[in-house]
């Protein structure tokens, strides 16, 4: 089963060196770990910061065969040589990604069938499919999951050519659950970033 691993969003614009060198050596310890994907969403820090953070987790993660994408700025993932960058399932945006990262990975958000089915019509190369176990933000469920059957059915429709990992309320208990359902594996914040 594969894993993406994708960062809780705690860096601070304007904060200190600290939070990004625990940051970098969790994202080390994921890459020793065989994590395969990590998606550094930290979509409140500046262009520049963010750029600076990526090429720091790069840099932390170097050793590992852990590929690394940065959510939603195309721009930043290409200056800092990132393996790939995260988008939502807008086709547009997919084709524009696909268009600019020909030699790398664009990952897609998905959230229906038509989603993902849109994904695999752009080109994207693996596919985030939830809440399949639903949201949940400080213990209180903002989003219902969508559920197991529904989870099969995005994979199938996303065909052999684009994985689809299972995304929202994702643990080791129902990971399997998922797998069998079809996913490539599961991807996460918590299961991967908990003590954070």
């Amino acid at each position: 089963m594969k894993r993406f691993a994708i960062t809780p969003g705690l860096l601070r614009s304007g904060g200190g060196d600290a939070d990004l060198e625990r940051l970098a050596e969790r994202c080390a310890e994921l890459g020793r770990d065989r994590v395969d994907f990590l998606l550094i969403r930290e979509k409140q820090l500046s262009e520049r910061e963010l750029y600076l953070a990526t090429r720091r987790v790069l840099k932390a993660t170097e050793d590992s065969r852990m590929l690394i994408f940065v959510a939603g700025r195309p721009q930043v993932a290409l200056a800092a040589n990132a393996d790939g960058v995260h988008v939502g399932s807008e086709y547009p945006m997919v084709r524009e990604a696909k268009r600019a990262f020909l030699e790398s990975w664009v990952s897609v958000s998905c959230h229906s069938l038509a989603d993902v089915e849109s994904a695999r019509a752009a080109g994207a190369d693996v596919c985030l499919f939830g809440p399949v176990f639903g949201k949940s933000v400080d213990g209180v469920e903002v989003v219902p999951g969508a559920g197991l059957e529904a989870l099969r059915q995005a994979c199938a429709a996303a065909g052999k050519d684009l994985p689809v990992f299972a995304l929202g309320g994702v643990t080791e208990a129902n990971s399997a659950a998922c797998v069998d359902a079809g996913a490539s594996g599961v991807a996460g914040i918590r299961m991967f970033f908990a003590a954070e």
